[in-house]
């Protein structure tokens, strides 16, 4: 981004891509500002849900999920209000965040979406490595894979084979851009996420060309309970 070249802040940086894309959410128009903002005592998504501010720090993480903002306004938003109803349903911030909020954060944090042929999508819930990205190699042309989590993308700014997704997938009609039924309390409350290391996906990394890449069981982790070798 030009403006963090000039010396702008992450929140001026983002606040002018805003000025090109407006974003609109219930408080009024969506603005990053300093973290600085954000008052003392008041959770971070109470505050953006009443007041369309986003706190940001200086940093490659917020710049990230400003950037997941712009790029996915409607689920950032719905995150939100979700956020807002598990908050109200525990009475406010507790140490226990319970199993919905627990979701919200692995979701915004760490989540992809994948849109894929269901021979893949079952090779995924049987975490079957050697199917998945051997003899159904072919079958990753026609799947979608969008990484979501500011912190997963954060991660990958410097690449490691165990680098994990927490992957939700979706139908092949979705639109992945706008929340539906996959992204109800509900659903979510499930956590509904299946392990995917992204660097398995052929086409992500050089290194998965080579013999022997899924055999590392550290990473391509079997099935718990299951019988190996």
């Amino acid at each position: 981004m030009d403006a963090l070249a000039r010396g702008a802040t992450v929140a001026e940086a983002l606040n002018e891509q805003l000025r090109q894309q407006p974003i609109e959410l219930r408080a009024g128009r969506l603005q990053f500002v300093a973290q600085c903002d954000l008052p003392e005592g008041e959770a971070y998504e109470a505050f953006v849900h009443r007041s369309a501010r986003v706190p940001t720090r200086d940093n490659a993480h917020d710049l990230l999920n400003g950037l997941v903002w712009l790029h996915w306004p409607a689920l950032k938003t719905q995150l939100n209000v979700l956020h807002l109803q598990a908050l109200a349903e525990t009475g406010g911030v507790q140490a226990r965040r319970g199993p919905l909020r627990d979701a919200l954060t692995l979701f915004d944090e760490n989540a992809a979406l994948l849109q894929a042929p269901m021979p893949l999508q079952q090779a995924l819930r049987q975490r079957d490595w050697l199917q998945l990205f051997g003899a159904l190699r072919p079958l990753w042309a026609h799947a979608r894979l969008q990484l979501f989590g500011h912190a997963l993308l954060e991660k990958l700014l410097q690449p490691r084979k165990p680098i994990c997704a927490h992957v939700l997938l979706l139908p092949e009609s979705a639109s992945a851009e706008q929340p539906g039924p996959w992204m109800s309390p509900e659903s979510l409350s499930c956590k509904p996420f299946l392990p995917l290391p992204v660097l398995g996906v052929p086409g992500w990394w050089p290194g998965n060309e080579q013999p022997g890449f899924y055999l590392d069981a550290t990473v391509f982790r079997p099935m718990p309970g299951s019988q190996t070798g």
